[in-house]
């Protein structure tokens, strides 16, 4: 119960970050609020600075204070601040919300991912954790479903409502079947970022927060902007939106199919043919195919920038040990949300650029083709390492990385 409990909390968690996507042409068009499409992907980046401050630091704090407590935190915060946006008078307030919000939306997913790796046995561990991040795009997918019939009658602010249910409906069974966890209790294990930060550890760091920067970028920037691209390029909001659906379904079976490769093959190993395969998916689109291979394209692009992040999670929780894990995670995600900050707003400006909707598939595809050769980076040293996890990421941090 407690690991449904953290995935029902990530699925609101990934509806709170795609709702936005969905609302973005409501908010320029009928708010009267003055967005551009350059001020629109702004905005939009705001929630993932938030999510860059809460991931790093509810990170820590999940290894220092318990589990328990941040998640719960994080879930109150996100869900009662993602409502509020639904009363903003203007563009300010909206903003501020948003970037509230991102720090319970990503302070939520290093913790519950932290927690979820206490509860299973180690070797289910990369596969529960790849699955958890299932999360993300199903709730993707349902605010893209609950916005097509919803957002003509209702208005974008429904959008933002519906996202407060989880304080109604999920966060009470976090109080009842959330289990209480300790902070590590040896001073010589309270090492925090400052462990993480030098040898043995401080490559794989490195490496593991710039993969997820770059594939972060990829996978934001498509959730931020798709529904608006699609309209651009001629079709309407209903159809643009089942666009979104395609990508964020994508997401839902890359979830699935890397939880199994990831275990077969080795999360590092998939992560690298998960990025290549959305590298060459976006690059198709480009070339302007049929409507039918434009789908099919999503889809893989959705299977290998969703299926690459959860497998660098996977590889993060299965190769830090207990008292760093959830500091790792915080890491990784907080810092690889540069990667989500800048995506919105690179959009943006290369549509106010004039440059087109074939350079905002570019930019993407180019972020997943280097999270795959970072991964392949990283490969490069775990072979010339031992087999253990702990030793092949010692091996990983050290100088001649």
């Amino acid at each position: 119960m407690a690991v449904l409990v953290c995935w029902l909390l990530v699925v609101f968690d990934g509806y709170d970050l795609i709702v936005y996507g969905t609302v973005q042409s409501s908010l320029i068009n009928d708010t009267g609020w003055g967005l551009t499409k350059a001020t629109a992907g702004t905005v939009g980046s705001l929630a993932f600075v938030g999510m860059m401050i809460g991931a790093i630091v509810a990170g820590r704090l999940a290894d220092a204070l318990g589990r328990r407590r941040t998640i719960l935190a994080c879930a109150i915060a996100f869900s009662v601040l993602s409502a509020a946006c639904a009363f903003a008078p203007n563009a300010y307030v909206f903003g501020g919300l948003r970037l509230l919000a991102g720090i319970g939306l990503g302070g939520l997913v290093p913790s519950a991912n932290a927690l979820v790796a206490e509860l299973v046995p180690e070797k289910w561990r990369s596969a529960i954790a790849t699955l958890m991040m299932s999360g993300v795009p199903i709730g993707g997918t349902l605010a893209a479903l609950v916005g097509i019939p919803l957002i003509p009658l209702f208005g974008w602010p429904v959008m933002f409502l519906i996202a407060g249910l989880a304080l109604i409906f999920v966060v009470p069974l976090g109080f009842k079947y959330l289990p209480k966890t300790a902070a590590p209790r040896s001073t010589a294990e309270r090492g925090g970022f400052s462990a993480l930060l030098k040898a043995p550890y401080l490559g794989a760091s490195l490496l593991f927060a710039l993969a997820t920067v770059a594939t972060l970028f990829a996978w934001y920037g498509l959730g931020t902007w798709l529904p608006n691209l699609m309209q651009m390029a001629g079709y309407n909001l209903g159809s643009a939106l089942t666009f979104a659906i395609a990508l964020n379904l994508g997401a839902v079976a890359g979830s699935v199919i890397t939880a199994w490769a990831g275990g077969r093959f080795g999360p590092i190993r998939t992560a690298i043919v998960a990025a290549a395969i959305a590298a060459i998916a976006l690059a198709v689109i480009m070339t302007g195919p049929p409507v039918f291979l434009v789908y099919a394209m999503l889809v893989l692009a959705g299977v290998g920038t969703h299926g690459t992040q959860c497998l660098i999670i996977a590889a993060v929780a299965t190769r830090y040990p207990s008292h760093l894990r959830g500091t790792a995670l915080g890491w990784a995600l907080g810092v690889g949300r540069i990667g989500a900050v800048a995506a919105p707003q690179a959009g943006g400006f290369l549509l106010a650029a004039g440059l087109g909707v074939n350079s905002n598939f570019l930019a993407f595809a180019g972020a997943a083709a280097i999270a795959a050769i970072l991964l392949w980076v990283i490969s490069v040293q775990i072979k010339t390492s031992p087999s253990s996890p702990s030793s092949s990421l010692k091996n990983v941090g050290s100088s001649h990385v």
